[in-house]
């Protein structure tokens, strides 16, 4: 078996090859989200480097976002899947609405969601890794139980799909970074929907909007976002990344593969209650 850190060395680097070649074809919105892949990647590598336990590297070629014309003809889990890769973490079923709105075409609602993730379960027990990706649950960091309200993707390392007492807003400032490092890469053509849900992600993050109103009616100025949601997230960083890179140990000894995706059975989680208590 290769070594992980080489593993994840190798991606790092073909994910940076893969970026410079989009940006000099001048395709923005492959660009962005191959940074995003690297952001993830480069994460996992932080994560090995500190732990010593191996993380599966991100694949390389995640589906790429599909272009709005053909938003329409797409099925709801490709919408899903393609607002959770633009924001590179968990989420609930109405942010995932609101940046599919705010940049995908096509129909997607929160009610949607409740029966696919039930689907997607379904799909995975007939015929494991049948398709090339799983909606799934976030994992909460103490039972390994499933988070439902909030939703991810099987091909993500377990560290990303764990949620732990500061990963909420770690995460919340992750999504805010994706989304408003796509309202940059769109430039002047950047919908009025995705500016102002950067400016509503951005209304809590300090220094991320400016104090006058003048200046709020001014154009928008994404990269102050992205800096001022960066320094909030170097406070939470390390405290969440411990804590899930923890979790995630705890799971791939106790879990199957199927739980580890989906969460730990409730009888499982139940007879730990019952020995803590």
């Amino acid at each position: 078996m290769s070594d992980p850190l080489d593993a994840l060395e190798k991606s790092i680097g073909s994910l940076r090859r893969a970026i410079r070649d989009a940006a000099t074809a001048g395709d923005t919105e492959r660009a962005g989200e191959l940074r995003r892949q690297l952001r993830r990647a480069e994460n996992a590598w932080d994560t090995l480097i500190d732990t010593g336990d191996p993380v599966p590297p991100p694949p390389l070629a995640e589906p790429r976002a599909v272009p709005n014309a053909q938003g329409s003809r797409l099925p709801a889990r490709e919408h899903v899947h393609r607002a959770l890769m633009l924001l590179g973490t968990p989420a609930a079923p109405k942010l995932i609405v609101s940046v599919h709105e705010a940049f995908f075409s096509g129909e997607l609602s929160a009610s949607k969601l409740s029966s696919l993730r039930r689907d997607e379960e379904r799909s995975y027990r007939s015929s494991p890794g049948a398709r090339p990706y799983y909606l799934c649950p976030a994992l909460a960091h103490d039972l390994l139980s499933p988070v439902r309200a909030l939703v991810t993707i099987s091909t993500w390392p377990l560290e990303q799909r764990i949620i732990g007492p500061l990963s909420q807003r770690a995460d919340y400032l992750t999504g805010t970074i994706g989304v408003a490092e796509t309202v940059r890469s769109s430039g002047d053509a950047a919908a009025p929907a995705a500016v102002q849900l950067m400016w509503r992600l951005a209304a809590t993050v300090p220094d991320a909007t400016p104090r006058s109103v003048s200046a709020l009616q001014s154009a928008p100025d994404p990269q102050r976002v992205i800096e001022a949601a960066k320094a909030e997230l170097e406070v939470h960083a390390d405290a969440d990344r411990a804590t899930r890179a923890e979790a995630a140990r705890r799971a791939r000894k106790s879990l199957g593969d199927d739980q580890q995706l989906f969460g730990a059975p409730l009888h499982n989680v139940t007879r730990l209650q019952a020995r803590r208590a």
